[in-house]
Order: structure tokens, then sequence, then C-alpha cells
């Protein structure tokens, strides 16, 4: 069994007269953040926000860049994320794999949506009394 991967279209909602790009992405419910290579933040003109310490795997620290907005799409869910410049392919984070209802597959050595959910992404909330 490899690794699992995704294909997920990525597109900036600042500027709608670029196309949208489909990538395949390592999903990892490790990491927090969408990681995209510098190549892809390039396409989409993506705007640096703002730097940001990381910790990889490894435990090196590293400063990237924070890019956004992007707005992901996986079959009939989207959110609308950042993403650190990092590394030399796309890494599908925790945040953005939530927001959408998305869930590992390692039987479909892929992501899918959540079967409890197929029409519409559930999120949670917790009230709070004022």
């Amino acid at each position: 069994m490899g690794l699992i991967k995704a294909n997920i279209s990525l597109g900036n909602p600042k500027n709608r007269t670029l196309k949208t790009i489909v990538v395949e992405a390592l999903p990892d419910t490790g990491a927090l953040h969408l990681c995209i290579p510098e190549h892809v933040a390039l396409q989409l003109d993506l705007e640096e926000l703002y730097k940001r310490e990381v910790t990889t795997a490894d435990g090196k620290t590293h400063l990237c860049a924070y890019v956004g907005p992007i707005e992901l799409k996986f079959e009939n869910r989207a959110c609308f994320t950042g993403a650190l410049v990092l590394g030399k392919e796309v890494l599908l984070g925790a945040v953005p794999m939530e927001d959408m209802d998305v869930l590992l597959s390692p039987a479909k050595q892929t992501i899918i949506v959540n079967p409890e959910n197929p029409n519409i992404a559930m999120s949670s909330v917790k009230s709070f009394q004022s």
C-alpha cells in the first residue's frame, strides 16, 4: 500500500481570470495547513500575507511565506484557506480537510466525502451563553 493521494482544485478567488489548477495532494492529518510549492503560489498569483515559523516532521524550523486566499475544491466540497509555501508537493492538512468534511480512505487510497454527510459538509460549533 502506497501513500494516499487526492486530486484537488486550487484557485485564486481574488482573481477569477486565472484558471484553477488541479494538483495531486498528499493528505496529512498530522499537518494543520495546506502547503504548496512555490511554483503553485506563482501560478495562482497568490499574495504573501505574512511569514510564519513552522516546524517540519524532521524537527527543523523554517520561515515560510503564508499566502492566500485560496479556494480549494474536492468533489462537491469547497473551502477558502491560506497556505504555507513549503516543499515540492501539495500537502493537504487537517484544517482544510475538516472544513470540507472529507475523510481519509486507506482502502481507496484517497480522500472521500464524509458518507454521513454526502450532500452538504457538516461542521461542529459550540454554542455560548451571553
